[in-house]
């Protein structure tokens, strides 16, 4: 079995932020044992603030904020409200930020 393209969006949320998601469906492995291999990214002003992947020899992880996690894969819709939230706590979080600096 060939890796087939399951899924592929990039969407711009403003000029400089977007999300991008690619999953394709692979045979099996020890290293892919759900037979997925994905990156789901979100980038800001060009830099990775958030992301999962399964890069090969490495397993399945995620990105948050310029570190490294180990990730418990559960199924693509697990995988993608986890993705979506860690954006939605990105965001709440820069923006809160974002205030602190406009009120000193």
């Amino acid at each position: 079995m060939k890796a087939g393209l399951v899924y592929h969006e990039k969407k711009y949320i403003t000029e400089n932020t977007f999300r991008e998601v690619k999953i394709w469906r692979v045979p099996e492995s020890k290293d892919k044992p759900h037979g997925y291999k994905y990156s789901l990214v979100y980038i800001v002003d060009g830099k990775r603030v958030i992301g999962y992947d399964n890069a090969e020899g490495k397993g399945d992880h995620r990105h948050y904020r310029g570190k490294e996690y180990p990730y418990r894969f559960h199924g693509l819709d697990k995988l993608w409200k986890d993705f979506m939230n860690d954006i939605k706590q990105f965001e709440g979080k820069s923006h809160e930020g974002e205030k602190h600096k406009n009120s000193d």
